[in-house]
């Protein structure tokens, strides 16, 4: 009984806050740590920022949803992707004194290069993967440029498809 009421109170004030404009600058920083740390729960806040405007409890809209969610991923990736560029010499030197580290460097690097840009739209849905193929594609020195482009795709589709989910469930 007592740790129903605990998960009542902790619903409702959830819907509180969701309902609230600052819980957008809530799902971007979630979103953005996300990336980094991956047991954030970007999905969740995300999902119930499109549960808040679905009900209409909201003070904004389903694309202020979108667009908080999917920049927070964009900045996050391209910040992981910058630590690992950072620290490329570092699994450089590791990979020249270890064959078996080496092989599979060269491994990832391959592999994000053969199919690089399914694989940051994939890994952008499953927690951990996004933040493990971000770190490699700047530890591999995956071209900027080409990271960039992949997750503006990448993180408007799961922003997007995160947001409608909840708002749907919401309207239901």
């Amino acid at each position: 009984m007592f740790a129903a009421n605990i998960i009542t109170e902790l619903t409702d004030k959830l819907g509180e806050w969701a309902s609230n404009w600052w819980f957008l600058g809530v799902i971007f920083v979630i979103a953005y740590l996300d990336s980094l740390i991956p047991i954030v729960p970007s999905e969740t806040s995300v999902i119930v920022g499109g549960v808040a405007v679905g009900l209409g409890d909201a003070d904004y809209s389903i694309w202020m949803v979108i667009v908080a969610g999917a920049v927070g991923a964009f900045l996050g990736d391209n910040t992981s992707y910058s630590v690992g560029r950072r620290f490329a010499p570092r699994f450089e030197r590791r990979a020249a004194r270890l064959p078996k580290f080496a092989t599979k460097l060269q491994w990832a690097n391959r592999q994000i290069e053969a199919r690089g840009g399914l694989l940051l739209i994939t890994a952008r849905f499953i927690p951990g993967g996004r933040t493990a193929l971000t770190l490699s594609s700047g530890i591999t020195h995956q071209p900027r440029r080409w990271f960039v482009g992949w997750t503006v795709i990448a993180a408007s589709i799961w922003a997007t498809y995160a947001a409608l989910l909840g708002y749907f469930g919401g309207k239901a």
